[in-house]
């Protein structure tokens, strides 16, 4: 018989907090429209995007985490002192070691939480936040910090006429602590690592570093075959992580999908049969694709301007880089 005591986390978690923040510096596609051959009607054709936000020099990854932390913390009504981890989703913070996350945990006062970084490109919201759910229900955490942070205007190839429109910057970030009742689902999540090739830098640091190539790193990706898996491969991962919920289309108020393109977001939306009373983020149109930051970022944007409200219930579903994914249904803090 073990002797081992068993965990006093809480009999489920939910999400209590939502915040976010965006670069001071807005760019319109005319401005991308000066390095590639193109149109800002192609641009907004093919993904939806108008604009994004591309931070300053001042707006690293941890200043852009920090204020989306301090919204988060305080919509959730805690103290800083009260977290007891802080997980960052992020591909953009340039340092190996340490992790970006005891920065920042230091930086909002966090006193000594569990602090760690993880790298799941735009599914990396979803495996923060499944992990989060893990920390408070087995008790060793009581309230957890799960920010997707990204600066990806530094891994752009502005003439890389497939990707030089598509990325932006910015944080989420949400705090997730104890609930009496179930408000954030079981995940459904996965990678298929056998299209690794489709989204990738361009080249490794190790090469970088030995002179070949001259030209820094970037993300490209082969847009045609992320488009086809992300629409009908994902839309099975949302449909699975309903079917797990134990809800339908019909019991949805909400879905946040990764904000990568809006072709894409239209495409799940129609292979899902979502009805006409769930409303979509499409925060991409103004934001770009910040993958790790774009769910908690279009999350926060639904609270603010009313187009969602709390309590209600949204799918949100990430997916990118390795290729991974994550599903689950939340309630909305």
């Amino acid at each position: 018989m073990s002797k081992i005591k068993p965990s006093q986390g809480a009999p489920y978690a939910r999400i209590m907090g939502v915040g976010g923040y965006r670069p001071t510096r807005v760019v319109p596609n005319e401005v991308i429209l000066e390095t590639i051959d193109s149109s800002d009607e192609w641009i907004r054709s093919r993904s939806g995007i108008a604009t994004r936000h591309w931070a300053s020099d001042e707006e690293t990854v941890a200043a852009m985490s920090v204020e989306a932390a301090g919204k988060a913390i305080a919509d959730a009504g805690i103290t800083p002192q009260q977290i007891g981890g802080v997980i960052v989703s992020t591909v953009s913070h340039f340092k190996q070691t340490p992790a970006i996350a005891t920065e920042i945990a230091d930086k909002i006062g966090a006193g000594k939480p569990a602090a760690f970084d993880i790298s799941a490109g735009c599914a990396g919201f979803g495996y923060g936040l499944t992990l989060a759910r893990g920390m408070v229900t087995d008790g060793s955490a009581e309230y957890v910090l799960v920010i997707g942070v990204e600066r990806l205007s530094d891994l752009t190839d502005l003439h890389d006429r497939a990707t030089a429109f598509l990325f932006g910057d910015g944080a989420g970030a949400v705090i997730v602590g104890p609930s009496k009742e179930p408000r954030i689902g079981p995940t459904v999540w996965g990678s298929e690592g056998d299209k690794s090739e489709t989204i990738k830098q361009t080249e490794s640091w190790e090469a970088y570093r030995n002179g070949a190539p001259e030209k820094f790193p970037a993300i490209t990706q082969e847009g045609q075959a992320v488009f086809r898996w992300a629409v009908f491969e994902m839309a099975k991962v949302a449909q699975q992580a309903l079917d797990a919920a134990g809800i339908t289309a019909d019991d949805l108020d909400v879905f946040i999908p990764h904000q990568a393109n809006e072709r894409i977001i239209d495409s799940m939306v129609k292979t899902l049969k979502l009805p006409e009373h769930v409303t979509v983020a499409r925060d991409v149109r103004t934001t770009g694709n910040t993958s790790a930051a774009s769910i908690p970022l279009a999350m926060e944007r639904l609270l603010a301007t009313g187009e969602a409200k709390s309590g209600d219930t949204a799918l949100v579903i990430g997916f990118g880089a390795g290729l991974v994914y994550a599903a689950t249904v939340v309630t909305l803090p």
